[in-house]
């Protein structure tokens, strides 16, 4: 199938995958983490054999940040894990390169699940989602979009009604530890910030104090 979205080099995606027939893409500590370091290590033109890294002596799955890469496909801005899909903000830097890492991420991703539970056949929904970020306010709502999604855990609804419980929402994305809210924000200094290019940022996101009333103003102002 022909994707309707073009990338271009120097131009910012929004990306998004989900499991088949919805169903659970991350059902323990372990595979939320292995996704999170192919993320950072498979973001680059050189070829990574995970497995074969993990096998060769006591290595866990941190010492993947610890890895030099080769040339990045793509700036990864912001992402966001959910236990059935996951969303990316992303820049391609090189031309060909989400598709190269979106290619290399879901096979990896699928292998390992596949090994692991002993199942067979396609893991995620495919063509994987993408639509062009065209101008500074998309950004920023798709920005907020992908981090407060996660709220969804606990507040259902919130996208229509509006976050009801404040503090416990803060409370909830300054600990989840499955997006890039907590890089971002600034609120700890953890090997996964590596995934992020934060450089890249457009200037009006990477000059705001970044927080939970900030991305609310942005999503409401985007809706």
């Amino acid at each position: 199938m022909e994707r309707k979205v073009k990338f271009v080099p120097d131009e910012y995606y929004h990306l998004f995958s989900r499991g088949v027939e919805k169903r659970k893409i991350f059902l323990d500590k372990k595979d939320y983490d292995r996704f999170l370091a192919l993320l950072y290590i498979l973001n680059q033109e050189d070829h990574f054999h995970v497995s074969n890294f993990l096998n060769k002596g006591q290595k866990n799955i941190l010492d993947l940040y610890k890895q030099e890469r080769g040339q990045p496909l793509v700036s990864i801005l912001a992402y966001s894990l959910m236990p059935n899909h996951f969303h990316l903000v992303v820049q391609e830097i090189i031309e060909g390169g989400i598709s190269t890492f979106m290619m290399k991420l879901l096979t990896a991703c699928s292998m390992y699940f596949n090994t692991k539970y002993e199942r067979s056949g396609s893991l995620f929904v495919h063509p994987f989602r993408s639509e062009h970020i065209g101008d500074d306010a998309y950004f920023r709502y798709l920005f907020a979009y992908v981090h407060l999604n996660c709220i969804e855990l606990f507040e259902k609804g919130w996208k229509e009604n509006g976050i009801k419980n404040q503090k416990r929402a803060k409370e909830f994305l300054e600990n989840y530890r499955y997006s890039s809210y907590q890089d971002l924000s600034l609120l700890t200094n953890r090997p996964e910030a590596r995934i992020l290019d934060m450089d890249n940022l457009p200037e009006d996101v990477s000059r705001v104090t970044l927080d939970i009333r900030e991305y609310q103003k942005w999503y409401k102002s985007g809706k």
